[in-house]
Formats: C-alpha cells, sequence, structure tokens
C-alpha cells in the first residue's frame, strides 16, 4: 500500500513539474521574460554600437546618432530613462548580445538572413544606401562597385563585418581585393596613405567621416552608383537576444507608436544627413528581410 501512495505521488509530481516545464517554453524561457524585467528593475538599458557615425557614436560622454536617438525615444516610452552605452567593434555587436554583454545592439544594423540566424531584429526603423570615397580628383575613376572589380590593382578599405564586403563580392569584386579595418577612421586613413584607392561604406556613414575627419585628400565620389545586389537599399533595426522576446515586442510597439504619431520621422530628420528619402514608406517586414 505505501508503495503504491509512493509510485501515485511521484508520478504526480512528474507531471508537475513537466507541465512548468511547459509553461516557461511557452512563456519564451527565462531569457525572454527576464530581460525586459531585469531592465525594468535596475533603470537602465545596456547597448552595444560600433561608434559609427552618424548612427551610433560617442562624443565626450554623450551618446549620439540616429539609431540611439531613436532607441532612447523607445525605451524612455517604455519607462526605462537611461541608456548605457558600450563601444565594440562592428563583429563583436552580434556575439555581446547573444551572450547577454549588451540588451540590444542600437547600430542601425542591416536586416540580413545570415544575421537573422543569430539574433532577432526589431521592426526596421530606417533606410539607406552606399556610399564611396577615393583620392582627391578620383584619379582612377572609379565611380561603382563594378569599377573596382574590372581593375584588380584597385584595394578597397572597409569596415570589418559591415555589409559591403558582401555587397563588393556581389558585385564582382575579388576577395584578395577587399581589406578589413576595425572602423570607418581606419578604412579613410587607408586611402589617405595609400594602402586602398577607395572606401566604402553606408552613404550617411561616409559623409559624415568625410566632414569630421576626411581632410583635403579625400574625396565623396557624388556620382556613385548605387549596387544592384540583394541588400540594397538596407534596412536599419535594433539586435535583440532570440530569447528575449518579451523585450522585443514591447520595444517594437513603441515604435510603431512612434511611425505611427510622427514621432520617428521627426527624431530621423532632426539627425544631420538624414531626412525624408531615409524613412521607411514601403511595406516591408522583417520576416520578409531575413528571407532574402
Amino acid at each position: 500500500m505505501k508503495k503504491r501512495v509512493l509510485s501515485i505521488l511521484m508520478i504526480a509530481l512528474s507531471i508537475m513539474l513537466l507541465a512548468a516545464c511547459g509553461s516557461e517554453e511557452s512563456s519564451g524561457g527565462d531569457g525572454g521574460d527576464s530581460a525586459l524585467a531585469k531592465i525594468k528593475e535596475q533603470g537602465y538599458v545596456t547597448v552595444g554600437f560600433a561608434n559609427e557615425a552618424p548612427y551610433a557614436y560617442k562624443e565626450g560622454d554623450e551618446l549620439k546618432g540616429v539609431a540611439v536617438k531613436i532607441a532612447k525615444a523607445a525605451f524612455k516610452n517604455m519607462g526605462i530613462e537611461e541608456v548605457r552605452g558600450e563601444i565594440a567593434e562592428w563583429k563583436q555587436l552580434i556575439p555581446g548580445v547573444k551572450t547577454g554583454k549588451f540588451d540590444v545592439i542600437t547600430a542601425a544594423m542591416a536586416i540580413k538572413p545570415n544575421r537573422c540566424e543569430q539574433i532577432d531584429f526589431g521592426m526596421p526603423g530606417i533606410k539607406y544606401g552606399e556610399g564611396m570615397v577615393v583620392e582627391k580628383g578620383n584619379p582612377l575613376s572609379l565611380t561603382s562597385y563594378k569599377d573596382i572589380a574590372e581593375n584588380p590593382d584597385v584595394k578597397v578599405a572597409v569596415m570589418s563585418g559591415a555589409t559591403e564586403v558582401d555587397f563588393l563580392k556581389s558585385a564582382g569584386v575579388s576577395e584578395d581585393q577587399i581589406e578589413t579595418y576595425p572602423d570607418i577612421a581606419a578604412t579613410l586613413d587607408a586611402v589617405k596613405t595609400g594602402r586602398a584607392q577607395a572606401t566604402t561604406a553606408t552613404e550617411l556613414t561616409v559623409k559624415k567621416a568625410m566632414k569630421s575627419t576626411g581632410g583635403e585628400s579625400l574625396e565623396y565620389v557624388d556620382n556613385f552608383e548605387q549596387p544592384d545586389v540583394e541588400g540594397v537599399p538596407s534596412y536599419g533595426a535594433a539586435g535583440f537576444a532570440q530569447d528575449a522576446d518579451e523585450l522585443r515586442e514591447a520595444y517594437n510597439a513603441e515604435l510603431e507608436k512612434m511611425r505611427e504619431s510622427g514621432e520617428l520621422a521627426e527624431i530621423v530628420n532632426s539627425v544631420e544627413f538624414f531626412g525624408d528619402n531615409n524613412l521607411i514608406t514601403e511595406d516591408i517586414t522583417v520576416k520578409q528581410l531575413c528571407k532574402g
């Protein structure tokens, strides 16, 4: 009799444990629920960014850039007043949010299928095209990625981990022509010193960099031909860990309110180099962009 009662109790306990596990999985797991709760409890959110102006960068002790302004507004609407920034190399952003070093990465990162396999993106906030910088006078008449591909002697400097590496390859540029550097300042310096004949990044990035650090020896290619490759234009969004569903959904809800109220457009237009052409007016979703 005692053995029978003990067996019944063991079965009941097993059922309770299985039910608890099932409930946890259906709610998104500890990561999803605790991420938002942790941020609200501590009163601040930690964001990773690559110090890439004009998207997200640090000036003195102040975080600036369009992605930062969008994130600050969204989190403030969620009741989180403080945004703490952590600088990282571009290639360290995704690993940083995956391991919990960052709560979110805020760098207007382009939504791409290979990135969607590693993190979950919030709804896109802005879109942007590409740009190129060359030596003053453009002695090699480089106006497109195709021009680089057709001249094997040309070296192009690109920020490591940036989408431009794939864009260049898709346009026919060979891998041995592409040299990667940790940030935009380093790619510009490579062209200044003759180690590369061109550098490319998003049009807004290179325009901002040219104004602040370009000097008189470089030139922005005004007649640059946008590459006819998948992923251009790019749609930038915040990135979250794949188990932080509740946090991401709360962020998306606030961003949607900002879009409908006009607050998002006001923010985008308030940042130098950005304008109405960077607003997303077409019907595009993260799901569509993740499929490629």
